[in-house]
């Protein structure tokens, strides 16, 4: 990320839409699960314990549904190794699959995941309706960054490996959403087009930050800087707070521009968690939850693009029962 890394690398994936399966602990909030090695309970999520995940920390109602995978327990040899869901990063398509299907099983998936062809950007892409999306010729994956439903059993997916997964859960189990949060979709605003999308009140949603590069690895140019305070939320806030309260986020948060650093070679230490929960208040969001980890830093269980360049990723899920 970081200049070269928007934050995952280019992001292609020839998945097809969602459809019926092709077969069948604490950490920085969320909890982990599965493998004894990392110390936790087997997740609520349904997790095998064979299959090390994050289960979300967030009081959503029990409908909703959530996982964000780890590193372990897949087949793809290295520098995949081993649980990458990615088909775009060069590793055998059968061990993908087969990684992936391992991930249906865990977690007792109802469906096949809605895939998509990311793009550092801000489209979002509904999975409600018959067939679930529209946004892409048949058999291609639409090229998007989030995805929302109101439907049970379709499932929202991001894939990752520095981008910041970034869900979203109404407060009465009504909608959930998911989107890719790197800093190029951050300056896009990704979040605030899925809001957009959710159409639910911001007081009334819950999100949680999953695992992205933390500050001490991710270091930017003043392009990125200038970037992402553009896209501060100013013009979003109005609507939605109001200016008194704008003025009142700057003075707790200090704006956009608290989550940089200048580092001794005169660029910039960027915090990503920051500037996502600088955008959310903005928007009048103050239920965050997650947060705190660092994809670079942990080797064992996360992919890092910026630190290893090819790479596996991982997938962070959402859906309503």
């Amino acid at each position: 990320m970081g200049d070269p890394l928007a934050a995952d690398g280019p992001a292609k994936d020839g998945q097809a839409m969602c459809g019926p399966p092709a077969g069948s602990g604490s950490a920085a909030g969320g909890s982990v699960a599965g493998d004894s090695a990392m110390g936790g309970p087997v997740s609520s999520a349904g997790a095998h314990p064979a299959l090390p995940l994050i289960t979300p920390d967030w009081p959503v109602p029990p409908l909703v549904r959530a996982a964000f995978t780890l590193r372990q327990g897949g087949v793809s040899a290295p520098p995949f190794d081993t649980l990458n869901v990615g088909l775009h990063t060069g590793d055998a398509p059968e061990a993908v699959e087969e990684n992936r299907r391992r991930i249906r099983g865990a977690l007792l998936l109802p469906s096949e995941p809605c895939w998509l062809a990311q793009a550092h950007g801000a489209e979002v892409v509904s999975l409600d309706g018959e067939p679930p999306m529209r946004a892409a010729p048949p058999g291609e994956p639409p090229r998007a960054d989030a995805a929302v439903t109101r439907t049970s059993g379709r499932i929202c997916v991001i894939q990752v490996a520095d981008c910041m997964p970034v869900l979203f859960a109404a407060r009465d189990g009504t909608a959930v959403g998911a989107a890719h949060a790197g800093w190029r979709g951050l300056a896009a605003r990704v979040l605030q087009a899925t809001v957009r999308a959710l159409a639910i009140k911001p007081s009334e949603l819950l999100v949680w930050l999953g695992p992205t590069i933390g500050p001490q690895h991710f270091e930017v140019g003043d392009d990125v800087r200038t970037a992402l305070l553009a896209a501060d939320g100013r013009t979003d806030l109005a609507g939605a707070v109001g200016v008194n309260a704008e003025r009142r986020l700057d003075s707790e948060l200090g704006g956009t521009a608290a989550a940089f650093v200048r580092n001794a070679r005169g660029r910039w230490q960027c915090d990503l968690y920051a500037v996502a929960r600088r955008q959310l208040a903005a928007l009048g969001l103050r239920e965050v939850y997650g947060g705190g980890w660092c994809t670079y830093d942990d080797r064992a269980r996360f992919f890092s693009y910026r630190r290893d360049g090819r790479c596996g990723r991982m997938a962070a899920l959402i859906w309503l029962e």
